[in-house]
């Protein structure tokens, strides 16, 4: 058994409404176990047989889509892959306000051209570091809500799906996947 989380794009922020129990419900119902949610942000995590986890993002995906008529892009990372990112943020020794720092996490690894050429708009005090399918986020100067710097830009300029947590949700999930 493998513990993995779930991270949902866009849930519960704007118009695309999904309560915590239906969530838990779908990913219980396709055979997962210790189905638990964090916050009301689309964060779920979970145990299973399955190492997949492509394969276990689709599963979801479709379930949400078949049974609640929900189109969101789903994110699996196993809790491997978590304790590396809680472990490898290169600016986790530089900030002590969890709200600026965040992880973009990607559908896929972008193309190293994208990355390249990726630069923070309007001169915005950002740091950021493009590490697989991941982009550490250091807000300097402010928080999220104020950048341009946001992950609708990051889906832009590098051409995949993205999501993003701040550092305490990033720690939490990797808590609750830890082995």
């Amino acid at each position: 058994m493998t513990r993995y989380v779930a991270l949902l794009r866009g849930v519960n922020v704007g118009t695309t409404r999904l309560a915590m129990a239906d969530l838990r419900r779908i990913v219980t119902d396709l055979g997962h176990e210790d189905v638990t949610t964090y916050l009301q942000s689309g964060n779920v995590a979970f145990g299973s047989t399955v190492r997949d986890a492509e394969k276990l993002a689709d599963g979801i995906a479709r379930a949400l889509t078949d049974e609640l008529a929900l189109t969101v892009p789903v994110l699996v990372r196993s809790g491997r892959e978590l304790a590396a990112i809680a472990g490898g943020n290169p600016y986790a020794d530089r900030e002590d306000d969890p709200t600026r720092l965040l992880v973009a996490f990607l559908a896929t690894a972008p193309k190293p051209s994208t990355v390249d050429v990726l630069a923070v708009p309007g001169g915005e005090n950002v740091s950021f570091t493009v590490t697989g399918r991941e982009v550490f986020l250091h807000y300097v100067d402010g928080g999220y809500g104020r950048s341009k710097f946001t992950n609708a830009y990051l889906e832009k300029q590098l051409g995949v799906v993205a999501t993003s947590r701040n550092w305490k949700s990033v720690r939490a999930l990797a808590e609750m996947t830890a082995s």
